[in-house]
């Protein structure tokens, strides 16, 4: 055989690997309720953008004080979507030690009215703002 075909023939299948499979978070026992929750990135844009954009921006970027960066944030991208709506179920108080921004992160994002189902819209808007 032919040194060149041989090299050919390997660049060929190096190029044919397949991308690493991408692992999704693991869902937490306390949020499996939401699990079969679908969320519409549509309908969480606009749920978003009358409940987060004052804190967060409406790409999910902000300056500092106003509100977690959501885009670049390893927490939110380290929790599946349904981790995302108990988080968002429950909030995060100021003197949680877990709270690195000290800032409230109100519960339902301070609307009483948002749904389990309109949190997971949100979340499935907020992960495209993801970088």
């Amino acid at each position: 055989m032919k040194p060149g075909f041989l090299m050919l023939l390997l660049l060929v299948l190096v190029a044919c690997e397949s991308a690493p499979a991408i692992t999704p978070a693991p869902v937490s026992a306390d949020a499996q309720k939401f699990v079969a929750l679908k969320g519409n990135r549509e309908i969480g844009k606009n749920k978003y953008a009358e409940t987060c954009v004052s804190c967060h921006g409406m790409s999910g970027r902000v300056s500092p004080g106003a509100g977690k960066d959501l885009a670049t944030s390893a927490f939110i991208k380290g929790l599946s979507d349904a981790d995302l709506v108990l988080f968002l179920t429950r909030g995060r108080g100021v003197n949680d030690p877990l709270n690195t921004f000290k800032s409230e992160m109100p519960a339902r994002g301070g609307d009483s009215a948002l749904t389990d189902q309109d949190l997971a819209d949100i979340v499935a808007y907020v992960r495209t703002l993801q970088k």
